[in-house]
C-alpha cells in the first residue's frame, strides 16, 4: 500500500487491465496478420501503433497526479525530474555496457543489468509513492508478456514475441527464453517504466503547479 488513501492495487487495477487488453489485441493482430502499421511483428515490434510501451507515459502522468492530489507528492518536483533524467543517463550507460561490441569486459551483461536496477532504485529517493506504484504497474504489465512469450517461442508463432533479435544465434529454448523474455521484460522494461513514468509524471505535476504537494516524504530505513 502506498498510502491509506491510495492503495496501490486499486490505483493500478484499471491501467493494468487496459494494458492486458492491449497486449491481447497486439498478439491477435500479429497472428492474424493485420496491418503492420498497427501490429508490427519483426524483432522488437518497434513502430507498431498498438503496443503497451507508450502507456507508461500516460499512466505515469495519471499515477503522479493522483498521488499528488491525495497529498503524497514528491519531496521536490524539481528533484524528482532531475533524478529521472539521471536515471535515463544511467540506463543509457547500462545499455551501452551490456550491448556495445567495443566493450569487452567480463560480466558486462551483468554490469548493465545492475545499472538498470540502480536507475530504478534512484527514483525511490525523491518520490517513493510514485516509484512503488510504477514498479507494481510495471510487473502487472510485463508478467503477462513473459507468459505469452513462453508459448510464442514454444509454438514458433512468428510474432515479435518470439522473433530472434539481430545477431542472436539459435540456442536452447531456456537460454533463448531467459535472454529474450525474462531478462528484458523483468529488468529493462521495469526500469523503463519506473524511470520514464517518473519523468513524465513529475513534469505533469510541475505543469499543474503542485510542487511539494503533501507532507514531506520520510525515507524508509
Amino acid at each position: 500500500t502506498s498510502t491509506n488513501r491510495t492503495p496501490i492495487v486499486r490505483l493500478i487495477l484499471v491501467p493494468s487491465v487496459i494494458t492486458l487488453l492491449i497486449t491481447l489485441l497486439r498478439i491477435t493482430g500479429e497472428l492474424r496478420h493485420w496491418s503492420p502499421s498497427f501490429f508490427n511483428s519483426p524483432p522488437g515490434g518497434g513502430g507498431a501503433l498498438v503496443g503497451i510501451t507508450w502507456l507508461v507515459l500516460v499512466f505515469g502522468v495519471y499515477f503522479a497526479l493522483k498521488l499528488a492530489s491525495d497529498g503524497h507528492g514528491p519531496a521536490g518536483v524539481g528533484r524528482s525530474i532531475g533524478m529521472a533524467v539521471l536515471g535515463l543517463v544511467v540506463m543509457a550507460f547500462g545499455g551501452f555496457i551490456a550491448a556495445a561490441p567495443q566493450v569487452n569486459i567480463p560480466g558486462k551483461l551483468f554490469i548493465g543489468l545492475l545499472l538498470f536496477a540502480g536507475a530504478t532504485l534512484l527514483q525511490f529517493r525523491t518520490w517513493p509513492a510514485l516509484s512503488k506504484t510504477l514498479l507494481a504497474y510495471g510487473y502487472a504489465a510485463r508478467i503477462p508478456v513473459v507468459v505469452l512469450t513462453f508459448f510464442a517461442i514454444r509454438g514458433n508463432w512468428g510474432t515479435h514475441y518470439d522473433a530472434l533479435p539481430p545477431g542472436f544465434s539459435e540456442t536452447s529454448f531456456w537460454t533463448r527464453y531467459i535472454q529474450t523474455a525474462l531478462v528484458p521484460q523483468l529488468i529493462f522494461w521495469i526500469a523503463f517504466t519506473v524511470v520514464v513514468g517518473t519523468l513524465f509524471g513529475s513534469i505533469a505535476t510541475a505543469i499543474r503547479g503542485r510542487q511539494n504537494v503533501g507532507a514531506p516524504v520520510h525515507r524508509e530505513a
